[in-house]
């Protein structure tokens, strides 16, 4: 397959997302929203006890709002993208209609995978650029983040939403179900993985989760919600190639082999 080949089928798949506008929008809710409320009610707040309540901008601000973005609020936008992109053209029959043009099986899955990142990423960016407004706008004389650390933290909330936003495409893959991808990973994210992290008698074995791996490479100290657990970046990168090539293997296979 060529590269123009598979650019137009990555950008087919893309505008399919861009058309979901529930999809679209709740993702943006999700990831833009909670740092609204986040930087108004500090704002609100230092405004009148400045003494009790610190600016809600700086670098407190920053961090805060690098955890709502990358660890929070931002992967639930991720799982919704990702999900979509995974599940949609079994869920709406479309599926069959593109097997008969001869294309190949993997190929119509593996262009899925870009296009997931692309509208992923472009909600992220745009959050982003809500936490470094509310960082400067509300910093009221405190230290701001660094143009690297502003660069960094960028990378790690695309790092972090990315790699969500592939295993959801994965895992909807080999569902063929928004619905089911939806529940599971939601669950995880917000109940399951958090429980296991704080289990300390698991010892090094939640090394292997996939959000304990992916805190280590914030530029600010955002802990996971169950605890962060000590290991090495080359340790972090491990986990999480493995658990991309599972779900991509897996969302490939169920793809290649399904039904049209």
């Amino acid at each position: 397959m060529s590269a123009a080949i598979a650019a137009h089928m990555i950008g087919a798949d893309f505008l399919k997302l861009r058309k979901k506008r529930g999809t679209v929008i709740w993702a943006a809710v999700l990831a833009m929203l909670g740092i609204l409320i986040f930087f108004i009610v500090g704002a609100a707040q230092h405004s009148s006890n400045p003494v009790k309540y610190e600016p809600a901008g700086g670098m407190h601000g920053f961090t805060d709002g690098i955890r709502i973005v990358a660890v929070f609020l931002g992967p639930l936008a991720a799982i919704l993208i990702g999900a979509e992109a995974g599940a949609a053209d079994s869920a709406t029959g479309v599926f069959r209609d593109l097997v008969v043009t001869g294309r190949s099986r993997v190929a119509l899955f593996a262009s899925r995978v870009p296009a997931a990142l692309a509208l992923t990423w472009i909600v992220i960016v745009a959050a982003y650029g809500l936490v470094l407004l509310g960082t400067f706008s509300f910093a009221d004389g405190t230290p701001t983040p660094s143009g690297s650390t502003i660069a960094n933290g960028l990378g790690f909330a695309l790092l972090s939403t990315g790699v969500v936003a592939v295993v959801a495409t994965g895992l909807a893959a080999l569902t063929t179900s928004r619905p089911a991808a939806l529940t599971v990973l939601i669950g995880w994210d917000l109940v399951v993985s958090p429980v296991l992290a704080s289990i300390s008698s698991l010892g090094s074995s939640r090394k292997l989760l996939l959000s304990q791996s992916i805190v280590h490479f914030s530029p600010v100290h955002v802990s996971d919600r169950g605890g962060t657990v000590t290991m090495s970046q080359g340790a972090a990168l491990l986990v999480i190639a493995g658990w991309l090539v599972v779900f991509l293997a897996l969302g490939a296979w169920r793809t290649r082999t399904m039904d049209a």
